[in-house]
């Protein structure tokens, strides 16, 4: 009996079927409104004829009566993404804010500088950076340095990242702010030194301008032969002032905080002359000098005493 209801039921529902797909054009559209009037139909018939509706035709194009996904689900995924992608920001934000708080002031770094050249009987040259030096130095060391704040410290965090991994070997891979923090507040090694670096170099640069950053680290540096702080360098090296330095001589200069021993020019004089080069060509990338200029500095005669 279950067998005889099956059979005329699915007798019915081709019969209703093949009566109505006359409405229906070869490549599957509807074409009369009462195929579009679906209630007076049966649930199979109603059934087949709106999978066929959703098909292509034959043609490949869409189905223009085809029911068009409503986009408002697309939208709140959108929504949902940015919603976490903010939230993450925000979060980023907060741990770095505490982080930064952990951290050891920085509102005695300029005493910090004072007190690293009169361990080392320097002298402090004064509140302003030679231009020439100064120069030389953000070409090679920190070519974002005057520029916008954060792109400043990602570049930096990037650096010293990749650094870190890089077996931990710096110094020239930190931004100014970086350097002179390692300088001031000592070393360390690993990526928790790599953390502080930044987190320091962070303070500094809202605590204090660009030139006494820069001013810190030209008296905080180390220049090899002996010399700290940019007076006792072009003093020992060239017998002049920071503020008379030729671009030669604050090019040979800005290059040796990187390796002093190592480019020590009365040691390794070949050496320190390549990497002179080196910052020369960083000056010229900087637009600071023209390919020329650059040329006639590295065949100047740097007058080493």
């Amino acid at each position: 009996m279950t067998l005889g209801v099956g059979a005329a039921i699915g007798v019915t529902i081709a019969a209703e079927a093949t009566a109505d797909t006359s409405s229906l054009r070869p490549n599957g559209d509807i074409l009369s409104r009462r195929t579009r009037n679906v209630s007076n139909w049966s649930p199979a018939v109603t059934r087949l004829i709106r999978r066929r509706a959703r098909r292509p035709d034959v043609s490949g194009r869409a189905n223009p009566d085809a029911a068009t996904p409503r986009p408002r689900r697309a939208r709140w995924r959108l929504l949902r993404v940015g919603a976490v992608a903010l939230a993450l920001i925000v979060a980023l934000f907060a741990a770095g804010a505490i982080y930064l708080a952990s951290l050891p002031s920085v509102g005695d770094a300029q005493q910090r500088a004072y007190r690293i050249l009169a361990l080392h009987h320097g002298k402090y040259a004064g509140p302003q950076p030679a231009a020439r030096l100064g120069d030389a130095v953000v070409a090679v060391e920190d070519e974002h340095f005057y520029a916008n704040f954060l792109i400043n410290i990602l570049d930096g965090a990037g650096r010293a990242g990749l650094a870190t991994l890089d077996d931990g070997q710096d110094p020239g891979g930190s931004t100014i702010a970086q350097q002179l923090a390692r300088q001031l507040y000592g070393r360390g090694s690993g990526v928790t030194a790599t953390l502080r670096d930044i987190g320091l170099g962070v303070k500094l640069s809202l605590a204090y301008p660009k030139p006494q950053i820069l001013d810190m680290y030209l008296n905080a540096v180390y220049y090899g032969h002996g010399y700290w702080g940019d007076t006792a360098a072009a003093r020992g090296y060239f017998g002049t002032t920071p503020t008379a330095l030729s671009w030669a001589q604050a090019a040979m200069l800005a290059g040796l905080p990187e390796a002093p021993s190592a480019y020590d020019p009365l040691g390794h004089y070949a050496l320190a002359k390549q990497r002179q080069r080196h910052v020369l060509d960083q000056l010229v990338v900087n637009h600071y000098l023209t390919a020329a200029q650059a040329r006639a500095a590295y065949a100047e005669r740097l007058g080493l005493r």
